[in-house]
Parts: structure tokens; sequence; C-alpha cells
């Protein structure tokens, strides 16, 4: 049986204590919800906009250098890709702006 006090030294060392990154993340979430069209937003794109500051706060919470961080950075990239590719299926006519 796994350990949890060893698992959770173990992440502490990668990626920081959680009450520290549970401060970037909820700053950062607290800055978009005070933001005047946050609330226009779909669930899909708050949701999307939410993981990608748990990803930013893991990535400056945590050691940048070991290679998991690399996952952070490609989910960023994978929620932000999927909330675009929606806007593009509901709004057609936006391709020939890019």
């Amino acid at each position: 049986m796994i350990d949890i006090d060893e698992t959770l030294n173990e992440r502490g060392k990668r990626y920081g204590l959680f009450v520290d990154y549970a401060e970037i993340s909820q700053n950062i979430k607290s800055a978009m919800y005070k933001a005047a069209k946050y609330q226009d937003l779909t669930k899909d794109k708050k949701e999307a906009l939410e993981m990608i500051a748990h990803k930013i706060a893991r990535i400056l919470n945590g050691d940048s250098n070991y290679h998991d961080n690399w996952h952070n950075w490609h989910d960023i990239i994978g929620y932000a890709t999927i909330v675009a590719d929606t806007i593009i299926q509901e709004n057609p006519e936006l391709i020939g702006d890019i």
C-alpha cells in the first residue's frame, strides 16, 4: 500500500506547498471572476479558463524544470484549442480572419 504522506511529500517537492498553489490559483480566478465580461461566457469557456488558471498556478508554484510541467503547458494549449475550435464551429465565417 502506498503511504499518502510519502506521496504528499514527493508532490510537495515537485509542485510546492498546496496552500501556496491554492493562493496563486484563487488569485488568478478571483481576477477572472471580477472581469466585466466573465459572466457573459459560456460554461465551457469559464471552465477552460479555470483549468488554465490551475495549470498556470502549478507552473508558478512548482519546479518549472520538472518534466511533468511540460504537461501543464501542453494542457493549456489543449484547453485553449477546445474553446477556439468551438468558436469556429459556431462561427465558421471567422475562418477567413485567422
